[in-house]
């Protein structure tokens, strides 16, 4: 019988250890490979499904603030619920996806597509009073005018300057596109009530420090029944500040997507910022400010003659620009001669202005003017339905915008929340 010397016996056994590790490190590769791929393909699938849910959210109507489960035709283990409440005057919406253990939630802020207001460069609500231009007034776009149509005037010496008044098509108006039911509903409870949130977190605002809340978390707020000054603060996300009185934006004061309530609000020279205002009494947005998109200005307050509602108004002053809508929401009278939106000769608004009751345009609005009436106050006159030197040019909107929610508009993502 053949003798084998040790060393070769321990080679033998090292080769076949060696063989056996690597048969099983391949079988582990080959099962960690597989779990990959699954945990790879429930990711895409949740993805997909999340989106879907979105997708849902703006092509069907679900009740404001409940959580819907869509029901789905695939094994048990998946899940889709979706969810839809109200952030000022913009739409959010939530779509929650769970495969197994995989769970993803997507958040967005929702307007109305921009394709839909492209007959709509200007709407001027029928009174029985031509539309009149003055100076370098400039209108790009098609025009909703009253049956008298549009003419050129005087103010001051200074006739109209260009050769026609409509750079579009001109067609018969009646009374303003409607708002969104749910908006409306929504604006005429904060013009009487205020923000009433029973969920929302109460904070504190002191100077020097900061607060961000993501939108999948329940509002904070911070109330006052005295004059709020926002002033070497940062606030950012699911945010709302309320005061009884005013509140007062410093140029120091960084404010992100958050939502302002008061009677008056100040906005002092130089801020920059992304929110939301709402006033009853006035909006005040001094030089030099800048607020991007999407940003907001409404005012709610019915006209009431001699009640000095000359200062119940939203004023964008010189050199401001607002990249979102600008409202102005309530009753008027035959007899108002006052504005209730003024817009300076150097202020530029990019998106919407909806004025429910007199608009004083003098700057520039690249988007859509709709309003009950114009209004132009010089050298003591009060001149009605006239522009003096305003432009308003739909084409300069970017194709991106995405904007005011009006009644049957078609809804689309504005931007994507955190």
């Amino acid at each position: 019988m053949k003798k084998y010397r040790a060393g070769t016996l321990q080679l033998v056994t090292f080769i076949a250890m060696v063989i056996a590790l690597l048969l099983s490190m391949f079988i582990i590769l080959i099962h960690v490979h597989k779990q990959f791929r699954i945990k790879t393909y429930h990711t895409i699938e949740t993805v997909a499904l999340v989106n879907n849910g979105i997708g849902a959210l703006l092509y069907s109507e679900i009740p404001q603030n409940d959580t819907i489960a869509i029901r789905l035709n695939d094994e048990t283990y998946k899940s889709l619920s979706v969810y839809k409440s109200i952030w000022g005057s913009f739409d959010i919406v939530q779509s929650q996806a769970q495969i197994k253990n995989k769970r993803l939630v997507r958040t967005a802020l929702v307007g109305w597509e921009r394709h839909n207001q492209n007959s709509h460069v200007l709407h001027l609500t029928d009174n029985n009073k031509p539309l009149i231009l003055v100076g370098n007034t400039t209108i790009n776009g098609n025009a909703f005018l009253p049956k008298r149509g549009v003419k050129s005037g005087n103010i001051n010496g200074s006739s109209y300057f260009n050769d026609t008044y409509v750079n579009g098509t001109i067609k018969r108006s009646g009374s303003l596109p409607k708002l969104n039911t749910d908006l409306i509903s929504h604006l005429n409870t904060l013009k009487t009530n205020g923000l009433v949130l029973d969920m929302a977190k109460p904070i504190s605002l002191e100077a020097s420090t900061s607060y961000s809340n993501s939108f999948k978390n329940p509002p904070q707020i911070a109330f006052s029944n005295s004059d709020l000054h926002l002033d070497d603060i940062a606030l950012t996300g699911h945010i709302i500040i309320q005061s009884q009185t005013k509140i007062i934006v410093a140029k120091s004061a960084t404010l992100t997507d958050v939502i302002l309530v008061a009677p008056i609000i100040e906005i002092q020279s130089n801020v920059q910022g992304t929110f939301q205002a709402f006033a009853t009494e006035r909006i005040h947005v001094d030089e030099y400010v800048d607020l991007g998109y999407p940003s907001a200005l409404v005012l709610l307050h019915d006209y009431l003659e001699g009640e000095g509602s000359a200062t119940k108004s939203i004023a964008l002053m010189d050199h401001s620009k607002i990249e979102g809508h600008i409202m102005a929401l309530g009753k008027s009278a035959p007899n108002n001669y006052d504005a209730q939106i003024k817009i300076s000769a150097n202020a530029i608004v990019e998106g919407v202005v909806y004025c429910e009751q007199n608009l004083e345009l003098r700057g520039t609005v690249y988007g859509s003017v709709y309003t009950n009436e114009f209004i132009i106050k010089e050298a003591g006159s009060v001149y009605q339905n006239h522009l003096y030197n305003a432009w308003i040019d739909h084409g300069k909107l970017p194709d991106a915008f995405v904007g005011l929610h009006l009644e049957d508009s078609k809804k689309a993502i504005m931007k994507w929340l955190y």
